[in-house]
């Protein structure tokens, strides 16, 4: 029974605040801190990807015009633009990135017997990077082009959930192959990527680490080809054979033999070719694989959309690196929330109901699951399906 506490204290009742400490003591966060401790600077970028604020002052009115409840929802110190910027532009953007890479940790057990539409046991990630354009003017420091600034954040994405797991932010010219050495294979584990990661030497490493890969192969691609396997044709399937690469360069990254699966997409009507190293797998089951690549594509769709990071509350790369990881964190908490009440609802309509109830003392599990999402009429809803 809620016990008048606001949406918002329930909410953060979620985040464990031991590993946060942990991580603001790791990289002195409180050195010289008078009042607003990082946990206040979390809790109000929390606030603010929540309720989508749209800038400091905006941020500072809001929280300020409720201020006998602000401590009761967490907060310590007083809440100020020019406190937060300070905060944004000073305090080190890795507490944020150890504490997110910690909720990830916390999540990805709750979504690990999700469905993924294929029939598989093993644990499928996606790999790819997504642009988020900044004005060179104020970003100087995030050049990308002559004129356009950038930066790009690189995602390992559990397709389970999905959720991500692992995350790396870079300037825009850093290539998304800078991502597998960030990446610590896990054995039995499939990676699916686009052509943008075909580097031979990095899958033959992936490949001795005991994981499987499905990538799509590059159309000047030269192998020789050892066995034919059969095919159903009415299923798409135009070929699955055993190859060994014949460039020079490619072949001596990988010279273990290769399988090439050619699949024709009769709704785009495009060919696609396929190379993995999993051998045991149906050569249909192959295709569907990268099919499921797309819901990377649709992570970096969603979190454009629902998340702020594509306006920032600072110019520095501390404050947008700090941002980016305060959006993440928020992201998987509310993912967390989701699973813990054991909620049905789409993460869009929750975060929408989030955004007008953080103030309101209403149980939370009550909250959401008393909602009837059973009137909304999905073909009038244009917004991205996640988490259904």
């Amino acid at each position: 029974m809620n016990s008048g506490r606001t949406v918002f204290a329930q909410l953060t009742d979620f985040l464990p605040l031991r590993e946060f400490r942990a991580c603001v003591a790791r990289y002195d966060g409180h050195h010289k801190v008078q009042s607003f401790t990082c946990l206040d600077q979390f809790l109000t970028l929390a606030f603010a990807q929540l309720t989508f604020r749209e800038s400091l002052r905006d941020i500072e009115a809001c929280l300020n015009a409720m201020g006998p409840k602000l401590y009761h929802m967490g907060f310590r110190g007083a809440i100020r633009r020019s406190t937060l910027a300070d905060a944004n532009e000073r305090r080190d953007w890795r507490i944020q990135a150890d504490f997110a890479q910690h909720l990830i940790a916390v999540a990805r057990p709750l979504y690990a017997t999700e469905d993924l539409g294929v029939d598989l046991a093993n644990t499928v990630y996606a790999l790819d990077a997504t642009l988020i354009e900044l004005c060179l003017s104020l970003f100087p420091w995030a050049r990308y082009r002559k004129t356009v600034g950038a930066v790009k954040l690189h995602t390992v994405l559990d397709l389970r959930g999905p959720i991500p797991s692992v995350v790396h932010i870079t300037d825009g010219r850093v290539h998304e192959m800078v991502l597998f050495d960030q990446l610590v294979p896990e054995p039995g584990a499939i990676y699916v990527m686009d052509r943008g990661f075909v580097d031979f030497a990095r899958l033959k490493q992936l490949s001795n680490a005991g994981a499987w890969f499905v990538i799509r192969a590059k159309k000047n691609l030269k192998v020789a080809r050892r066995y034919s396997h059969p095919t159903d044709r009415t299923t798409g399937l135009r070929s699955d054979q055993t190859v060994v690469l014949t460039g020079f360069y490619s072949h001596a990254g990988y010279p273990a033999p290769l399988r090439r699966v050619r699949f024709y997409d009769a709704e785009h009507k495009c060919h696609l070719v396929f190379l993995t190293n999993a051998f045991q797998l149906p050569a249909l089951t192959v295709a569907s694989i990268y099919k499921l690549r797309w819901q990377v594509e649709l992570f970096f769709k969603w979190i454009k959309q629902h998340l702020r990071i594509k306006a920032f509350y600072g110019t520095s790369e501390n404050a947008v690196k700090t941002q980016i990881w305060s959006a993440i964190s928020t992201y998987v908490l509310v993912a967390t929330v989701r699973k813990r009440l054991n909620c049905t609802l789409p993460l869009y309509l929750i975060l929408q109901i989030l955004s007008v109830s953080l103030f309101e003392k209403v149980e939370l599990g009550q909250l959401l699951t008393e909602f009837d999402a059973s009137q909304l009429d999905p073909k009038l809803a244009k917004q991205l399906s996640f988490f259904d």
